[in-house]
């Protein structure tokens, strides 16, 4: 049992004994502070939620670093984790003891960080902090994550993003401004539905092309390509059991692996996508290189016109909306521009969601395209993966053709011309 002693000074010292039986002490300015407190600590004791005060007193910095150390997770998401840790965590929180952290000054962080950063990248900086914190609750350094009901800033729609591309717009508009050496991959991810470290893990031998153009072509994912640190590395299993999946080849996508594998011969790798050395590409390079520039000159971000003899003029929107424009002497420089100036845009992942799209938008039950894209959880494919088709008009109006509203057209005149039961009025 604890106890109260009254200090030569005039205080009071409230008395206990911690769960592995140690002595522990605190002093109070009066009795009834210190009862009030004694009584709170023996109850947490009883009930093995006790906190030690001193323990509070870990710099989250050492507690962070340990927690990181700790953790088992796919080389990924802990380059992630240490990119965030590093770059947002550590110069707020590292010299602060872990017992000081509180909910106001949580919130006051999560605020001044969106005012210079994306809602995504904000959530993601708390999201670790919260887990940080919430080990340390569960280490009994604190009693509660300050964390917790931090109000986050509204996910904002990116532009353009809001509507999938249609099947017609990427082998109309996209695939034919794609290189011809990166446009199969580009295939892959619209055809297939394929994550990005999925296309770089195609092997030859994943792929079945029969002779036979009636005959159904298919594609395994079995493994995957992942890249820490601008280094790609192989993984031999892709990111989750229902990821392991067999995938059927459209024909825009088999014409393309065909002409691929012709152009590819001489190059010695058994890999499907490289770059023209046969090496993995880095995500980082492709997007800089072919796939932003690619979309400038399909006119899905930004716009390049010509003025006249070697002239060009690049037009492009920043992240506040506000245009800009340029002129350049050659169109190449003028689309390298609006590359990199133009905010938004399509991402590569994207293709993945125009797949879904399309696959639901045709009718096809969701639990299918669940096992085509690999998911976990069909709520995964219908809640994130599924956007508004770019031509949701049409399959609107399609809805109400004849064919579609004739059975009810014909229920309604049948009933009309029923004769009525006595008192039934009539419509």
């Amino acid at each position: 049992m604890g106890h109260i002693v009254k200090t030569p000074a005039g205080t009071f010292r409230a008395n206990w004994r911690d769960p592995s039986g140690r002595q522990r002490a605190k002093t109070f300015r009066t009795r009834k502070e210190a009862a009030a407190y004694l009584a709170a600590t023996e109850t947490t004791v009883s009930q093995g939620t006790y906190v030690d005060p001193a323990a509070g007193k870990t710099r989250f910095g050492t507690y962070a670093e340990r927690w990181l150390a700790s953790r088992s997770v796919e080389a990924t998401t802990l380059a992630g984790w240490t990119s965030r840790l590093r770059a947002r965590l550590l110069p707020q929180w590292g010299a602060w003891p872990v017992a000081r952290i509180d909910h106001l000054a949580v919130q006051e962080w999560v605020t001044r960080m969106g005012r210079e950063l994306s809602p995504a990248t904000v959530a993601s900086c708390h999201s670790l902090l919260s887990s940080i914190l919430a080990s340390a609750v569960r280490s009994r350094l604190i009693a509660f994550n300050p964390c917790d009901g931090v109000r986050l800033p509204a996910q904002r729609k990116r532009a353009g993003g809001q509507l999938a591309l249609t099947l017609d717009q990427v082998q109309e508009l996209l695939l034919p401004s794609v290189p011809k050496w990166h446009r199969p991959v580009v295939a892959a991810a619209a055809g297939a539905g394929l994550r990005w470290g999925e296309c770089l893990g195609l092997r030859w031998a994943d792929i079945d092309l029969p002779d036979d153009d009636d005959q159904d072509a298919t594609l395994t994912v079995q493994r995957v390509v992942i890249e820490v640190n601008g280094h790609s590395a192989d993984k031999p299993y892709p990111k989750t059991a229902q990821s392991r999946r067999t995938v059927p080849i459209p024909r825009f996508l088999r014409a393309e692996l065909l002409r691929h594998r012709e152009q590819t011969k001489d190059v010695e790798t058994d890999r499907v996508f490289t770059n023209q050395a046969g090496d993995p590409m880095l995500r980082s390079n492709f997007r800089r290189q072919v796939w932003r520039p690619s979309l400038v000159r399909a006119g899905l971000l930004g716009n390049v016109t010509e003025t006249g003899p070697h002239r060009f003029r690049a037009t492009w929107r920043d992240r506040e909306g506000v245009e800009w424009s340029a002129e350049f002497t050659t169109h190449r420089d003028a689309v390298t521009h609006v590359a990199v100036k133009a905010a938004g845009g399509l991402r590569f992942h994207d293709l993945r969601h125009g797949y879904v799209t399309w696959l639901v938008s045709q009718g096809v039950p969701v639990n299918i395209v669940q096992a085509a894209v690999g998911h976990e959880q069909a709520s995964t494919t219908l809640n994130r993966y599924t956007h508004t088709p770019a031509d949701f008009h049409r399959l609107i109006r399609g809805a109400f053709a004849p064919p579609a509203d004739e059975p009810l057209t014909k229920e309604d005149n049948r009933r009309s011309n029923e004769p009525k039961e006595d008192g039934e009025d009539a419509p």
